[in-house]
């Protein structure tokens, strides 16, 4: 199971929110790019990038930075998420060395339009499910869905998707440990693998999520508690290799 550092963008910041609330940001670099090269260094074999602007704006804000970290680290994969919404946006992010673009709230709205990604992108497209109480969350989860988390994501069987990033808004950025027991179920329910995200807060939380990682979950983003210390990128990545 991979630990991947997150990297926040907002307002060419690094920040982290608590539950998805643009207005609950804590910033904890204004050099991206830096941090990035931090985690790197850290253990870090993949980056999860957000840029949560465009979550909201529906296009991308802050792909400039993600242009210069991808510049930074070529050979190192980088996922990004937020405002992704259409194949040239797709083919931007991908040129620019990005290896997996995430479809969140398009997903939901238009699965069709996954499909279309997978076909014309294979193998770098990723579904991001975010859901509160199992039901889906859209347009940077401002709006609650009456949409199941594992029914939608049965309907991605077989377009190819490369993975799902499954967050708990509820858990996310509060320090409360990882949703676990949903993980684990929606892992078990797809054939896709799973990335949990959302309320990861110490190396207890990784020790759970690698116990059951074996029925498809192949790795743990992780944000708020890397940035205040109470997870370390390299133990955490030590643990999950001598347990897999």
């Amino acid at each position: 199971m991979l630990i991947i550092p997150a990297i926040d963008l907002k307002d060419g910041a690094c920040v982290r929110l608590r539950q998805g609330d643009m207005e609950d940001a804590t910033v904890f670099s204004e050099d991206p790019v830096a941090m990035a090269s931090h985690w790197v260094e850290q253990g870090g074999r993949r980056l999860h990038l957000v840029d949560l602007n465009g979550a909201f704006e529906g296009e991308p804000v802050n792909g400039e930075i993600v242009k210069q970290i991808a510049k930074v680290h070529p050979k190192l994969p980088i996922q990004i998420g937020g405002g992704i919404r259409n194949l040239t946006t797709i083919e931007h992010y991908l040129n620019a060395g990005v290896s997996y673009v995430i479809i969140g709230t398009q997903a939901v709205k238009q699965p069709a339009f996954v499909k279309e990604a997978c076909k014309a992108f294979p193998g770098h497209i990723i579904v991001g499910l975010d859901a509160k109480d199992g039901k889906v969350a859209t347009d940077g989860w401002a709006q609650i869905s009456d949409i199941e988390v594992t029914e939608l994501a049965g309907q991605f069987e077989g377009n190819g998707v490369s993975a799902i990033v499954y967050t708990d808004i509820a858990r996310d950025g509060m320090m409360q440990g990882v949703n676990v027991i949903s993980t684990h179920a929606l892992a078990k329910a797809i054939n896709i693998p799973v990335i949990a995200s959302g309320g990861i807060t110490n190396i207890e939380d990784i020790k759970a999520l690698q116990a059951v990682a074996k029925d498809g979950i192949e790795g743990a983003i992780t944000g708020r508690a890397i940035y205040e210390g109470s997870l370390n990128v390299a133990e955490a990545q030590q643990y999950c290799d001598q347990n897999s």
